[in-house]
């Protein structure tokens, strides 16, 4: 692990206020105004993939996670299929090639499941679920350079304001926290084991960490969103734990999460292929986005991964069966 720490920190020395950096970073992802009342398009639009299962530019293979960054106007996708990162450029008709993990006998990147943006250090932070490594890249030169966190059953990845770096343990049942300076990561949710108690997690998945280090986790096999306070040594449930199923109560093993500045929690509800809020406190959430059965009809998916806002409010949402991300617009009307 100390590979990837002292590359990784090498990057952030200095004395330039890195956490005013990170928090900034933080904030201006949800410069929106969102509240209980808002409401999105019901037909979404497809901004990536949509032409088939494929390895096609135009096409992807079951992708996962994505990634929205509104300063390159562009999106990255952990295609999952393809063994690959790919970046689409907004309303582009195919996407672009950023590390092909395929592409040499080495092999060295093997079913991502999530990639994130860490806009200071320039580095593209990829799960790579197979190889059960969490990989940074870096361009210098246009040259790929590659950095490790090894042998850890990784699927989600998120950072908080600090620029610490979390990890969905997935196998183990936690999540782990990387801090900058640090050598090694430190469980910061679940760690006890496979089950449903308030201090135990069933195949973490998805993370959110919001700008007080509260995070947000995917706790998958137990159907349910997890809240686990900075320091907690127990989770909260802020989203189903009625058991699986499709009422307003219940989730079934939901995937991508986020959350905006009142607390409420949006979930890729993907066993039911719907997208749930769920607002502070309720124990019963809201379908803001499909519910209409399982299909490929804009207002449709075919099971949900990952889930991300743009600045403007509006909700894209990784429509894995159906191997495309669409793009849900606030409806102002």
């Amino acid at each position: 692990m100390s590979r990837f720490i002292v590359e990784f920190i090498n990057v952030r020395t200095g004395n330039d206020n890195k956490s005013s950096f990170y928090l900034e970073q933080v904030l201006s992802t949800f410069s929106f105004p969102i509240d209980l009342n808002t409401k999105w398009k019901p037909n979404g639009l497809t901004v990536a993939g949509g032409n088939g299962k494929g390895h096609g530019l135009n096409q992807l293979n079951c992708p996962f996670g994505i990634c929205v960054d509104d300063d390159n106007q562009c999106i990255y996708i952990a295609d999952c299929g393809n063994h690959r990162i790919v970046q689409w450029k907004y309303d582009a008709k195919s996407g672009q090639i950023v590390v092909d993990g395929m592409a040499s006998f080495l092999k060295i990147m093997n079913q991502p499941t999530d990639v994130i943006v860490d806009k200071r250090t320039g580095f593209l932070i990829i799960s790579d679920w197979e190889n059960k490594n969490v990989i940074p890249w870096r361009c210098r030169n246009g040259t790929i350079t590659p950095v490790t966190i090894f042998d850890i059953d990784c699927y989600g990845l998120t950072m908080d304001n600090n620029g610490a770096l979390y990890v969905s343990d997935c196998k183990n049942h936690a999540v782990r926290r990387w801090e900058i300076g640090k050598k090694e990561g430190v469980v910061v949710a679940g760690g006890n084991g496979e089950g449903n108690q308030l201090n135990q997690l069933n195949f973490p998945t998805h993370l959110f960490v919001d700008d007080e280090c509260s995070l947000y986790v995917s706790d998958n096999y137990n159907h349910r969103v997890m809240k686990w306070l900075k320091g907690a040594t127990e989770g909260i449930v802020v989203a189903g734990g009625q058991g699986q199923g499709d009422s307003l109560t219940q989730l079934s093993y939901p995937q991508g999460v986020i959350v905006d500045h009142m607390s409420n929690v949006y979930v890729a509800d993907s066993g039911n292929h719907r997208i749930m809020r769920w607002s502070k406190g309720s124990t019963e959430g809201q379908i803001i986005l499909g519910g209409n059965g399982k299909g490929y009809k804009s207002n449709q998916f075919s099971g949900v991964d990952g889930l991300s806002f743009d600045r403007q409010g509006n909700i894209y949402v990784v429509d894995w069966d159906n191997h495309r991300v669409q793009k849900f617009e606030i409806d102002s009307s």
